[in-house]
C-alpha cells in the first residue's frame, strides 16, 4: 500500500492539493472555508471507495521513497483499507466539547479528544461532512491535509549554480572546532544570546525543555547528545502521526503494517523466517542503507508486552535480536547498517522503534530521513557543534522530539496532535514548529489556529512558529503562525552572514530575507511579531553528507549543513525564549505566556528602512527582554477593532473589520488613492487592569513617510469601547505601513500594537525603473479593475550579467505566483520567461509585483525597468 501512497502523494503535490491551493470564495457562515472545502472535493474524487492501490492508478510522476509497497505486505491477514472517510480537525465552542461529541458519535468516529481546549479529531464519511458543520457546538473545521515541508535549500541556488557567483573579496574560512561561540555561521549573537549566556552563565537553557515538532531529530548526533551540565539533551523521541488519519495512512512511510504469525518458523513472501516461540505480529520495513544486503528489514511485534524485534543483521532470524526498549526510559537506539570507521560519514542510521495497538498491532520506526528537524534542534539547543565552542541558542536546554513530518510532508492532524501532546504530556516549557502552509485566508480563525491559541492559554506553553517562506508579497503570512497568540517569526539576515554562509557581498548590515512571509494578516492582524536570523550552519543527521553553499568556498563535514528559511529563524527565537525562562526559573520570576509576548514585542529592535509588515516589532533582543521580565512585564489587556477593506474582507469573522487597519481595495471601492486623506475609526477596549479610567499614550512607529496620524493620548475606562481616529494621507502609490502603539505608562511593557496598512496603486499602465543591489526587493502595485482580460508584465533594461526577476501576488491571499524554475534573467535553461509574462483574467484588485535581485548576481548594481499593461475585455 505504501507504494500506492507514494504515487497518490505525487498526484496531490502536482494537482494542487497541498496547502495553498486557491478556491472560490466561501460564505462567511461556512465553518470549513473555501480552502478546506476544495481539499474535500479533491479527496472525494481521488480516494472515495478506492483502496490506496486503486487510487494510485490515477497518479502520475510518482515519487520513490522508502516505504513498503503492496508486494511487501504480509501474505495473510492484511487487506489495503478502502478509503471511505476523511479526517477532520474540529474546534468546538467554549465548554461545548461534550455536546459536540454527543452529536457526532452517531455517525462519526472520534479518534482524539481534548475537552480542555475544545478539540475533536474525527473520521467521517465524505457525505457526512456537512452534518458535522451543522452541529451548533462546532466552531471551525479543518480538513486534514498534506503540508509540504518548507523549502530551506540556500536561496536562489539555481541562479548561483547556473553561471557562477561573483567571488567574495576574500576566501571564507569554514566553521569548525576553533569557531567561537559568537559567529556569523550560527548567528545567535545577533539576538543577544551569546552575550546573555556570558553574563548569566548558568542561564544557558538549563532547567528548560524545548519541544521540537518536526521531522524528528537524529538521536546519535554528538552536538545533540548532552546539555552543558552533561545531562541527556534529547530526553524523548515520540511520533505524532497516526495511521487512523487519512493523510498519515496514505503518506507516512514509517508505519510497519503487520499480520499474525507464530514462532518458531513462519513463511512470508516465499521466505522462511525464524522467530521466538509464541504468537507475534510481523511486517517488513523498507529502507535503503549503503552496504546492506537489501532494503527490507523484518520487524516482529508482540502487542501483549510491547516487545519489538528488528532483523538488523538481515539473516531472517529474529531469535538473535535484542528487544528494542523505550527511548525515554532506556535510551535505546538501534542502527540500520554498519558504520565504516575509515569514512567520515556515518553509514549506520540510528532509529527508535515504538509498538502501537493500532490496526491490531503495528510498529513505528522513528528516524529523521529529511534533516529538517535535526537542523532546527541544533539551532535551538545544539551544544558543542564541530566538537568545539560553537553552540545553538540554548545549549543547556533539553529537547523533546515529536515527529509529525517526513519526506513527503506533514499531516495537519499530526501537527495538531503533536502540539497538544507536547504541551500536555511531556513537560515542555516552549515549543518550536518550523512548519506551516499558505491558506487562501490567513485570518487566524482556522480550527488549528483557534486550538493553538487555546492550548497556549490552557497550558502556559508558548509556541514559536515560522512565519512562512512565501514572501516578499504583502499578506503572505503562513498558517498556523497566524494564530493570534503564537509568536510568528520572520527571517532576518546580516551582511556578515551573507558573506560567511553564502560568500555573497551585500550593501546593508541588516535586512529581511525576500522569502520571509510578510504581514499583515488578512484581518489586518499584527504578523509577524518578531524576526530572528534565518540562515544557519547547524546539525544534520550524521548519515547525511556535509551541505555548505558552494559559493561560500568551503566544505562541511557530514552531519552539518547550511539551510535558510523562517524554519531557521523560529528556533532562534524559541531558543532565546528558553534562555529567558532558564534565567527566570533561577530567579523565581513567574513568566506566563502573555508576559513573555509583551516583553519580546516591547524589547525587539525595530530597524529603520524595513516595514512592520516585514519585521514585525523587530529583531529579538534577549538581554533587553530579560530586563523587562525581571522588572515585571505584566500589562493590561487592550482589544483593538479596525476597518479592513480587501478583496476577501467580506469573509472575515466580522466582515469588514479585524484587529488592524488594512486598506487594499481599489479607489472608489473602499480603498484610498495617493493624494487623498481618509479617516478611520479604530476602537480600543481595555478589558483588564484597575477600575476607572487610565490615560494611555499613542505613538506611531515605522511611518517613515508620515502617512498616518493619530492623537497622542487616549483615556481608556475599563470595559468600555473608545474610538481613536487615525488619518491616512498617502502621497504616492505603494504600501504604507506603520504601527500604532497603545501604551500604559504605568506598566513597563507595551499593551497593544495595531498594525496600520494602506495600499495605493496607479490606475492603468504602470512603469517603474531603478537599480538594486544584491538580495534586495522592490515593490510595485498595480490597480486591476473588474473587466480586465489580461495583465502583461515586461522586464527590460537588465545588464548582461545581472540576475533580476519579478513575482506576482494577487489580491487573494498569501499564495504567490508559481513559476517553473527560479525565473531570474541571464540564466540559460530556465523554462520560465523572466522578461515577459501575461496573466489572463486577473482577479480584480490591487496586485503586488515584487522585483528581486539574486544574492548570486555578479553585478553589485542591477538596473531594471518593469512595465505592467492592462488589456480590457472586449
Amino acid at each position: 500500500m505504501r507504494g500506492a501512497a507514494a504515487a497518490s502523494a505525487a498526484l496531490m503535490i502536482t494537482g494542487g492539493l497541498v496547502a495553498g491551493a486557491p478556491a472560490a470564495a466561501a460564505d462567511t457562515a461556512d465553518k470549513i472555508g473555501d480552502h478546506h472545502r476544495a481539499l474535500l472535493a479533491e479527496y472525494q474524487e481521488l480516494f472515495e471507495g478506492r483502496t490506496a492501490d486503486e487510487a494510485a492508478q490515477n497518479a502520475s510522476g510518482a515519487r520513490t521513497f522508502s516505504a513498503p509497497g503492496p508486494e511487501d505486505l504480509p501474505d495473510e491477514g492484511v487487506e489495503p483499507p478502502v478509503i471511505d472517510f476523511v479526517t477532520l480537525i474540529v474546534a468546538t465552542s467554549e465548554g461545548s466539547t461534550a455536546e459536540a461529541r454527543q452529536a457526532l458519535e452517531g455517525f462519526a468516529d472520534i479518534t482524539s479528544e481534548h475537552e480542555e481546549i475544545g478539540y475533536l479529531r474525527v473520521n467521517v464519511a465524505f457525505d457526512d461532512v456537512e452534518r458535522v458543520e451543522r452541529v451548533d457546538a462546532v466552531t471551525a473545521i479543518d480538513v486534514d491535509e498534506l503540508l509540504p515541508l518548507p523549502e530551506v535549500a540556500p536561496i536562489d541556488a539555481q541562479a548561483a549554480s547556473a553561471v557562477g557567483q561573483a567571488p567574495a573579496t576574500a576566501a571564507q574560512p569554514a566553521p569548525g572546532p576553533d569557531t567561537p561561540d559568537a559567529n556569523p555561521y550560527m548567528p545567535s549573537g545577533e539576538i543577544g544570546a551569546v552575550d546573555f549566556r556570558e553574563q548569566h552563565s548558568d542561564a544557558d537553557g538549563r532547567g528548560v525543555r524545548i519541544g521540537v515538532l518536526d521531522t524528528g531529530v537524529d538521536p546519535t548526533h554528538p552536538a545533540l547528545a548532552t546539555t552543558t551540565t552533561g545531562d541527556d539533551k534529547l530526553v524523548d523521541w515520540v511520533n505524532a502521526t497516526d495511521p487512523t488519519n487519512l493523510i498519515d495512512l496514505l503518506f507516512d512511510p514509517s508505519f510497519v503494517l503487520m499480520s499474525d504469525v507464530s514462532g518458531p518458523t513462519f513463511e512470508h513472501s516465499g521466505t522462511e523466517w525464524t522467530a521466538p516461540e509464541g504468537d507475534w505480529r510481523f511486517g517488513r520495513f523498507t529502507y535503503a542503507v549503503a552496504g546492506s544486503d537489501d532494503d527490507s528489514w523484518g520487524v516482529l511485534f508482540d502487542p501483549e508486552d510491547g516487545t519489538v524485534l528488528v532483523d538488523l543483521n538481515q539473516d531472517r532470524d529474529l531469535t538473535d535480536e535484542t528487544p528494542i526498549g523505550d527511548f525515554a526510559g532506556d535510551r535505546d537506539v538501534r542502527y540500520f547498517g554498519e558504520d565504516d570507521p575509515e569514512t567520515p560519514i556515518n553509514e549506520a542510521h540510528g532509529f527508535v522503534a515504538t509498538g502501537m495497538d493500532t490496526l491490531d498491532g503495528m510498529v513505528h520506526i522513528g528516524l529523521d530521513t529529511n534533516g529538517h528537524g535535526t537542523h532546527v534542534a541544533g539551532i535551538a539547543a545544539g551544544h558543542g557543534l564541530f566538537e568545539g565552542a560553537m553552540n545553538g541558542v540554548a545549549p543547556g536546554a533539553e529537547v523533546v522530539s515529536s515527529r509529525a513530518c517526513h519526506d513527503m510532508g506533514c499531516s495537519s492532524a499530526a501537527l495538531t496532535d503533536g502540539m497538544v501532546d507536547l504541551a500536555t504530556e511531556f513537560d515542555v516549557d516552549v515549543i518550536n514548529m518550523s512548519i506551516g502552509g499558505t491558506p487562501s485566508l490567513n485570518d487566524g480563525q482556522s480550527a488549528r489556529a483557534l486550538l493553538y491559541d487555546r492550548l497556549i492559554e490552557e497550558t502556559g506553553v508558548q509556541m514559536f512558529i515560522s512565519a512562512g517562506n512565501s514572501g516578499a508579497g504583502l499578506s503572505t503570512q503562513g498558517s498556523p503562525s497566524d494564530a493570534t497568540d503564537v509568536i510568528s517569526v520572520g527571517a532576518a539576515v546580516s551582511g556578515e552572514t551573507w558573506l560567511a554562509n553564502y560568500g555573497a557581498e551585500v550593501d546593508y548590515d541588516h535586512g529581511v530575507f525576500g522569502f520571509s512571509s510578510r504581514g499583515p494578516r488578512e484581518d489586518g492582524g499584527f504578523k509577524p511579531q518578531i524576526t530572528a536570523p534565518g540562515a544557519a550552519v547547524s546539525t544534520l543527521p550524521t548519515f547525511m553528507p556535509g551541505n555548505p553553499v558552494p559559493e561560500a568556498g568551503y566544505d562541511l563535514p557530514p552531519g552539518y549543513g547550511m539551510l535558510n528559511g523562517t524554519s531557521m529563524s523560529s528556533p532562534q527565537a524559541a531558543g532565546g525564549a528558553a534562555l529567558l525562562l532558564s534565567k527566570a526559573g533561577q530567579e523565581g520570576v513567574d513568566v506566563p505566556p502573555g508576559d513573555l509576548r509583551a516583553a519580546l514585542r516591547t524589547s525587539a529592535e525595530f530597524h529603520p528602512g524595513w516595514d512592520a509588515a516585514e519585521q514585525g516589532h523587530g529583531q529579538m533582543d534577549v538581554p533587553a527582554a530579560w530586563t523587562l521580565l525581571n522588572q515585571g512585564a505584566s500589562v493590561d489587556a487592550v482589544d483593538a477593532r479596525a476597518p479592513v477593506c480587501t478583496e476577501q474582507s467580506d469573509l472575515l469573522a466580522e466582515p469588514g473589520f479585524g484587529t488592524g487597519l488594512y486598506i487594499r481595495c481599489l479607489p472608489g471601492e473602499g480603498g484610498i488613492a495617493a493624494g487623498e486623506t481618509e479617516e478611520y475609526e479604530i476602537s480600543l477596549t481595555r478589558t483588564s487592569g484597575v477600575e476607572g479610567t487610565q490615560v494611555y499614550r499613542l505613538k506611531i512607529e515605522g511611518d517613515d513617510e508620515g502617512t498616518f496620524s493619530a492623537p497622542r493620548h487616549v483615556d481608556l475606562p475599563k470595559g468600555e469601547e473608545v474610538i481613536v481616529t487615525v488619518k491616512a494621507s498617502p502621497e504616492a502609490a505603494g504600501v504604507h505601513n506603520a504601527v500604532l502603539k497603545v501604551d500604559n505608562p504605568r506598566t513597563r511593557a507595551l499593551e497593544q500594537a495595531v498594525m496600520l496598512t494602506a495600499v495605493t496603486a496607479e490606475e492603468g499602465a504602470v512603469t517603474t525603473e531603478g537599480s538594486l543591489g544584491r538580495a534586495v526587493t522592490e515593490d510595485v502595485f498595480v490597480a486591476v479593475p473588474a473587466g480586465t482580460a489580461a495583465m502583461t508584465v515586461d522586464l527590460s533594461g537588465v545588464a548582461d550579467d545581472s540576475r533580476v526577476r519579478w513575482r506576482a501576488f494577487s489580491p487573494l491571499g498569501p499564495l504567490g505566483e508559481s513559476t517553473t524554475g527560479q525565473c531570474y534573467t541571464n540564466i540559460d535553461g530556465d523554462p520560465c520567461d523572466p522578461l515577459s509574462r501575461t496573466y489572463t483574467n486577473p482577479v480584480p484588485g490591487i496586485w503586488h509585483l515584487v522585483v528581486e535581485t539574486a544574492r548570486s548576481s555578479p553585478a553589485a548594481e542591477n538596473p531594471y525597468r518593469l512595465e505592467a499593461e492592462l488589456t480590457a475585455a472586449p
